[in-house]
C-alpha cells in the first residue's frame, strides 16, 4: 500500500468511526479534524458511498448499516474521556473479593484499565483480550480467560464454547458494553457478542451496562436484552427524558458522571 493509500484508509476509518458515534457527520468538521481539504473528505465519502458503507448527504454523510461498526482498535481510540469517566464510576461498584464477568469491548477495556490497581483480590472472567491484558499484571487479581473462536476485529473470543464455559461460573457483577441503547434495551452489531453478553448477565447478581451517551437511541442489528434485565446503567451524560423514564420504570439505576441520578425502587 502506498503512503497516499494508507492516509486515505486512515481517513476513511475515522469517518466510519465518527458515524458509529453520531448519526451524521459534516464534511467541514471532518476536514478540520483530519487536517485536509473539504474536497478530499468529499472524495472519501463518495468512495464509501459507492462501497455501500455510508449515505452521502448535502454537506456530509449519514451511516447506513445496522450491522456494521468500526473495529475494536478504532473504537478504543475514540471518546476516551467519556469512557474514562464511565470507568472511574464503575470501579466504585466493585469491592475486594468480588467475582466479575467483563465482556469484550472498548468501554469495558477502559474499565479494566481503571480497575487494574484499584481493587485487590478480584476474580475476573472475560472473553476480551484487552480486558485480560489490562488486569494480568495485577498479581492480586485472578484472570480467567474464556475459550472460543478469536475475532481480531472485536478483540475477543466468541461462540458456543465461550457460552458453555461461562455457564460453569457465578459472578457478583457482570459488566457489559453495547453498540446502542434504546427504549427496548441495549443492542449490538455482532450476534456472537450478544450471546456472550446474555450469558454473563444470566450468571451475575448485578448486571451493569457501561455505555457512552453517544449511543443513546441508536439502533443496531440485534437486541441484547430488555432494560429490565439490567440492574444499572453507567454513562457520562444524562439521556433524554423518555429513556430516563423507561429506565426508572424498569427498575434500573442510572449512574451519570459522578452523580447517581436514579436509584432502584
Amino acid at each position: 500500500m502506498s503512503v497516499s493509500e494508507g492516509k486515505k484508509a486512515t481517513r476513511q476509518r475515522v469517518i466510519m468511526t465518527e458515524l458509529a458515534l453520531s448519526p451524521s457527520v459534516r464534511t467541514s468538521e471532518l476536514a478540520m479534524q483530519l487536517g485536509v481539504s473539504a474536497e478530499t473528505v468529499r472524495r472519501d465519502i463518495e468512495e464509501l458511498t459507492r462501497r455501500g458503507l455510508v449515505s452521502r448527504t448535502y454537506g456530509g454523510a449519514t451511516g447506513l448499516q445496522l450491522g456494521l461498526q468500526p473495529g475494536f482498535q478504532d473504537r478504543d481510540a475514540t471518546a476516551v474521556q467519556e469512557r474514562d469517566a464511565i470507568a472511574r464510576m464503575a470501579v466504585r461498584m466493585v469491592k475486594p473479593g468480588d467475582v466479575l464477568m467483563i465482556d469484550s469491548g472498548s468501554t469495558t477495556a477502559h474499565f479494566a484499565r481503571a480497575l487494574a490497581y484499584a481493587v485487590d483480590g478480584l476474580t475476573v472472567i472475560t472473553n476480551g483480550l484487552a480486558v485480560a491484558q489490562a488486569l494480568a499484571p495485577q498479581k492480586k487479581t485472578r484472570v480467567v480467560f474464556c475459550p472460543g473462536e478469536f475475532s481480531a476485529d472485536e478483540g475477543g473470543v466468541y461462540g458456543p464454547d465461550t457460552c458453555a464455559f461461562l455457564d460453569r461460573f457465578n459472578a457478583n457483577i457482570a459488566f457489559i458494553g453495547a453498540s446502542g441503547l434504546t427504549l427496548d434495551g441495549p443492542n449490538d452489531v455482532v450476534s456472537n457478542a450478544c450471546w456472550v453478553k446474555r450469558k454473563m448477565l444470566e450468571r451475575a447478581d448485578r448486571r451493569v451496562l457501561l455505555v457512552t451517551s453517544s449511543k443513546f437511541n441508536r439502533r443496531h442489528l440485534e437486541l441484547v436484552c430488555s432494560l429490565k434485565d439490567l440492574s444499572d446503567v453507567v454513562t457520562e451524560a444524562p439521556p433524554g427524558e423518555p429513556l430516563v423514564e423507561v429506565l426508572q420504570v424498569s427498575g434500573v439505576s442510572l449512574h451519570v458522571s459522578s452523580t447517581r441520578y436514579l436509584e432502584k425502587a
